[in-house]
């Protein structure tokens, strides 16, 4: 089983910037991805960017591409979301979330995704 705590949301003023990380408890596997996405109350959850477990492959959200960088660090079990340019509209409760069944391609879908940390809320002020 996979843990994850997230962390690093708050308020900001909008144009600013913010890192939030996602610190894994258990073994990830190569053939995992590691994901972030995003809520709002009555919303529903929004895919926001992800990241291949072992490589280099990425895939971003067209709101946010350009503007947010997903990263990893293997060794610390550690996935990051570094969020620049930030505007009110990306105001939510970021979640990161760990996908194990899919081998082929990049999921998306967040009901894809198997495990969830507990959410952290960014705010960004206009």
């Amino acid at each position: 089983q996979v843990q994850l705590v997230d962390s690093g949301g708050g308020l900001v003023q909008a144009g600013g910037s913010l890192r939030l990380s996602c610190a894994a408890s258990g073994q990830l596997f190569s053939t995992y991805t590691m994901g972030w996405f995003r809520q709002d109350p009555g919303k529903g959850r929004e895919f926001v960017a992800a990241i291949k477990w072992s490589g280099t492959s990425t895939i971003y959200a067209p709101s946010v591409k350009g503007r947010f960088t997903i990263s990893k660090d293997n060794a610390q079990n550690t996935v990051y979301l570094q969020m620049n340019s930030l505007k009110p509209e990306d105001t939510a409760v970021y979640y990161c979330a760990t996908e194990t069944g899919i081998l082929i391609g990049v999921p998306t879908v967040s009901y894809e995704y198997d495990f969830w940390g507990q959410g952290t809320q960014v705010t960004v002020s206009s």
